[in-house]
């Protein structure tokens, strides 16, 4: 490993399960660097659905490895790369860097210093900002695995269930670079102002609008595809639109699994990671307007705060700002 590193870190951690007011401030060690790591020092990190129901206790073994306590929570953040392990040669320190990477084995992003392998990381597109790139990294990958996972093309009509939230509202504007017709399926006003501004091709509240019957007004031949960010009743019903052969990507962890008709493909998946998804990803990002919607951003010690705020209504992503 080049560089020298700091023994001791501030970090955001549990000493056990259960709701937000757990989560507290304190020092910790500074994580190793492995050969095939970097250390990153962290200025935001994204908050997210998921990290609330890693907190509950919801993962727990789910990594094939236990739990330790403290657990630093978080899993995605950009920063500054501070030290990078023997093997590493993509990046060096003083790299501005986004990353998506995992709590454990090595302890999460709510930290002042994080170190994952050189693998989850990339270089941040010039265009973002550093809230942007500490919120979008697992979002970002999963939209755009999604999208692949359901083969989209040139002229498709797509269906984006969920489209104002963080996975959503990334996914429209992807499926734009796409070629693809978009049909969004938001959250409030806010939401579908937001998902209209991001590029839409016809937007529907899916709190209160018939979707399926607006769905089958925008492709009157039937949904090529559809990416479901939200389980539930609505999303079922808004995919009886899909015609015969069509396909839904739903990410693991969206909950119920959606119901399709026979003659309708459902693909379960995990985001993608690794360099060459980071590399297609910072590609599609670069080759026109992008924008990542951070609808708050909270200082370190209001991590409670910001872990609450993720049970009220809000569209795109939340921010916590390390340093």
């Amino acid at each position: 490993m080049t560089n020298a590193k700091p023994d001791t870190m501030q970090a955001a951690a549990i000493d056990r399960f259960g709701g937000a007011g757990l989560i507290t401030v304190r020092t910790v060690s500074v994580p190793e660097v492995g050969a095939n790591d970097v250390l990153i020092r962290v200025e935001v990190a994204g908050v997210a659905s998921w990290d609330a129901v890693e907190r509950e206790g919801h993962y727990d073994g789910a990594f094939g490895m236990p739990s330790t306590f403290p657990y630093v929570l978080g899993w995605d953040c950009s920063g500054t790369i501070a030290a990078v392990g023997g093997q590493v040669s993509r990046f060096k320190e003083g790299d501005r860097v986004y990353a998506a990477s995992m709590p454990l084995p090595k302890g999460g992003t709510y930290a002042t210093y994080a170190a994952t392998d050189a693998s989850n990381v990339a270089l941040i597109p010039a265009k973002l900002t550093i809230e942007q790139a500490g919120v979008m990294g697992w979002d970002a990958l999963t939209a755009l695995s999604g999208l692949e996972e359901v083969g989209l093309k040139q002229g498709d009509a797509i269906m984006i269930f969920g489209a104002s939230g963080g996975i959503g509202h990334m996914a429209i504007q992807l499926a734009k670079r796409m070629g693809a017709r978009v049909f969004a399926v938001a959250s409030g006003d806010d939401g579908m102002a937001l998902s209209y501004r991001l590029g839409a091709d016809a937007v529907v509240n899916g709190r209160k609008d018939d979707v399926a019957a607006a769905a089958r007004e925008f492709a009157p031949g039937g949904l090529n595809a559809a990416l479901v960010t939200a389980g539930g009743k609505a999303a079922e019903h808004a995919l009886s639109s899909m015609r015969d052969g069509g396909r839904v990507a739903c990410p693991y962890g969206v909950t119920p699994d959606p119901h399709v008709r026979p003659g309708v493909k459902l693909i379960r998946y995990n985001g993608a990671r690794g360099e060459d998804a980071t590399d297609k990803l910072n590609r599609l990002i670069e080759s026109g307007p992008f924008h990542i919607h951070v609808a708050g951003t909270f200082p370190f010690d209001q991590v409670v705060d910001a872990h609450r705020a993720l049970a009220t209504h809000y569209v795109g992503k939340l921010a916590l700002r390390v340093s």
